[in-house]
């Protein structure tokens, strides 16, 4: 088993930039990739970052590349998405999600991901 709660969502001016992170706890955390997923009202959860258990493999949807920055902190369990350059298309409930079956994959399904928090709200207004 696997808890993980976000935090760091928050309302912010277009432009502006916000950090969130996901604490694990349950399994050792540098056993399994973690991802980012988001949700804005009205459509389906999107695929926005994933990292594999050291941070030496990430991937980014194409809609945060260069944007976003997804990274990790074994020694305490967290997972960061820092977010630049914000615009009103990022407002979204954002999740992190645990794949526990693999130490290196960083997919983009949500179907591969095991585990998943409550969600943090994201805002930026225009």
């Amino acid at each position: 088993q696997v808890q993980l709660v976000e935090s760091g969502g928050g309302l912010v001016q277009a432009g502006g930039s916000l950090r969130l992170s996901c604490a694990a706890s349950g399994r050792t955390f540098s056993s399994y990739t973690m991802g980012w997923f988001r949700q804005a009202p009205g459509k389906e959860r999107e695929f926005v970052a994933a990292i594999s258990w050291g941070g030496a493999r990430t991937n980014y949807s194409d809609s945060v590349k260069g944007r976003f920055t997804i990274s990790r902190d074994n020694a305490k369990n967290t997972v960061y998405l820092q977010m630049n350059s914000l615009n009103p298309e990022d407002t979204a409930l954002y999740y992190c999600a645990a794949n526990v079956k693999s130490r290196w994959a960083v997919v983009r399904e949500a179907t591969e991901y095991d585990y998943w928090g409550q969600g943090t709200q994201v805002t930026v207004s225009s």
